[in-house]
């Protein structure tokens, strides 16, 4: 003999007193607010330390041509390399990462605001 089935759902309630509704068939139970990706945070700190890199290896490189040059005398002139090699040391960082906060504020696909490390951690 077979034990008689109680209709009773898993919340203690008769399962024919609770109400079912069907989705809509359109609704694929995600919302658009998932998807949307804030806007990235703009890195004031790292930009205005790339401008400082960017304007004292430009005045290191002018100082160093000038020096190589000749038009500024110097007593040592085995020291003007150096200065001109710190210069472009120097000078790198800044215009590749000043290149990248312009074209992300210009919005060029493929350039982002993420590329650039941010100091606020």
């Amino acid at each position: 003999m077979m034990p008689a089935r109680l209709n009773v759902s898993v919340g203690g309630l008769p399962s024919n007193k609770v109400k079912y509704s069907r989705l809509a068939d359109s609704e694929d139970g995600y919302i658009d607010l998932q998807f949307k990706k804030s806007p990235p945070k703009v890195p004031y700190k790292a930009i205005a330390l790339a401008t400082f890199l960017f304007l004292i290896g430009s005045f290191l490189i002018i100082i160093g041509s000038l020096l190589l040059s000749g038009s500024i005398k110097v007593e040592y002139p085995d020291r003007t390399i150096p200065v001109l090699i710190i210069g472009v040391l120097v000078f790198l960082p800044g215009f590749y990462h000043l290149r990248i906060a312009y074209y992300a504020s210009k919005g060029y696909r493929g350039y982002s605001y993420d590329d650039i490390p941010d100091f606020d951690d």
